[in-house]
């Protein structure tokens, strides 16, 4: 069932409405939630830049918006489209100078009307609130409560702004928030079966723009959607943030190895290693044959499915179904907390808690501990993640370390060539990320 009406599918704030409701009502994910109204809209590519600024905007300042209706809302907001709609016409208010806010205002009361019940009084309500906004202006906590003040203005949960406070200092929280809240941009991977020189003039005759990325070597950075453009159809490029595309270049691999991939969905690292390897395999991992199945249409997409198998595992049981050192390379990309990725999914940080990088750093520590064996001597060993938590990252590390010496540390072949490396949100652009290469001595 569609969720935006017929009449409303050109209208780029009313699919954006839509997307909203899934999310702040029902908790579905961003992505997702965006990906499945966008693919029933009939958009123009300005309506679509439109809703998706609006969409990911309204979500990642979510706090700050809900703090400038105290004081304002003096009834109980009953019907579900209220709240995303006022949160969504108060991010354009504030945040989007170029849109006049008499537009703001006259698409809120249309999207009220389309929206509202029968005989609803929604959009008188959603007029009143914006206009009384629009008097009063923007209300912030007291900047002597420094916490609880960056987390309104900055929309982060106290904890998350205290944590980033602790580890990162004040300047560097400060910039890491900041960064977050910007638009995310568009990174490509180019194949390494293709012509990467002729993939980047041919997306910039078509208008993307391509821009070569200060972090990876295989991405671009593009304007606008790939998915229906040729290049992503046959396989030519893939979607893949710079710093995601970090852990597969952090081998030395000569082509014939076989490689196992322990936490391998969707497979975008699962192909990205299955590219280097013209002689050799890759083993992927994951527990949901659905998550399989993505994997195995990415490889197949991407030229590589002979050079890909899959098998349905909890990685911590792979010892009993492989033999010991029977790998030469293995990439744990593991389940994390995703603070990296606050920018791309903004509902992470409204959904994690501190007491989940405790859990998530024993499972993260747990997997390293099961796959070690299974490596040959002088076999390389990375392990990632896209957060940028101490527990999930260098703790994790050091306990390995502590409880299996034979591994050491190997320098890394990019950034500052050193053993790990931690990039920030705020550093390029990207998404954070963690990375450590291992090797074992044999």
């Amino acid at each position: 069932m569609k969720s935006v009406k017929p009449s409303l599918q050109t209208n780029g704030r009313a699919v954006c409405l839509a997307a909203l409701i899934r999310v702040l009502n029902r908790g579905s994910y961003s992505n997702l939630s965006l990906n499945l109204e966008l693919k029933d809209a009939q958009l123009s590519v300005r309506e679509r830049k439109l809703a998706t600024r609006i969409f990911y905007g309204t979500i990642q300042r979510q706090l700050f918006l809900d703090y400038q209706l105290h004081g304002l809302v003096k009834t109980k907001l009953q019907e579900a489209y209220l709240r995303p709609l006022l949160l969504m016409s108060l991010y354009q208010l504030c945040f989007l100078d170029k849109v006049p806010a008499s537009a703001v205002l006259d698409e809120a009361n249309k999207l009220a009307k389309a929206f509202g019940k029968h005989h609803s009084s929604g959009y008188r309500i959603v007029n009143g609130i914006l206009r009384s906004f629009q008097r009063r202006g923007v209300i912030l906590p007291p900047k002597t409560k420094l916490d609880q003040y960056l987390s309104v203005k900055e929309s982060y949960p106290v904890w998350l702004v205290r944590y980033l406070r602790q580890h990162f200092g004040d300047k560097q929280a400060q910039a890491i928030m900041q960064a977050c809240n910007e638009p995310a941009k568009t990174s490509v991977r180019v194949n390494q079966l293709a012509d990467f020189d002729k993939v980047e003039q041919g997306l910039a005759a078509a208008g993307f723009n391509p821009k070569c990325s200060h972090l990876s070597e295989t991405n671009l950075l593009v304007n606008g959607s790939v998915l229906s453009t040729t290049w992503f159809k046959q396989g030519d490029l893939t979607l893949q943030d710079e710093s995601a595309s970090l852990p597969v270049q952090a081998f030395d691999l000569t082509g014939q190895e076989t490689v196992l991939d322990a936490c391998a969905a969707p497979g975008g690292k699962t192909v990205q290693l299955a590219e280097r390897l013209p002689k050799g395999q890759v083993l992927a991992l994951d527990l949901h044959q659905n998550k399989l199945n993505l994997i195995k249409e990415n490889a197949q997409r991407m030229r590589v499915a002979d050079r890909v198998h899959v098998q349905a595992l909890d990685a911590r049981k792979a010892g009993s179904v492989f033999k010991t050192g029977q790998f030469q390379a293995i990439l744990v990309d593991a389940p994390c907390s995703g603070l990296g990725l606050m920018r791309r999914k903004p509902e992470i940080r409204y959904t994690k808690s501190e007491r989940d990088l405790q859990q998530l750093s024993k499972i993260q520590l747990d997997l390293l501990l099961k796959l070690a064996p299974l490596l040959a001597p002088q076999g390389q060993l990375i392990y990632s993640t896209c957060t940028i938590s101490a527990e999930e990252d260098e703790q994790v590390v050091q306990a390995f370390l502590q409880a299996q010496p034979q591994f050491e540390l190997a320098t890394l072949p990019f950034g500052p060539q050193t053993p790990t490396w931690k990039i920030l949100p705020s550093d390029y652009g990207s998404d954070g990320f963690f990375i450590a290469k291992f090797i074992l001595r044999g």
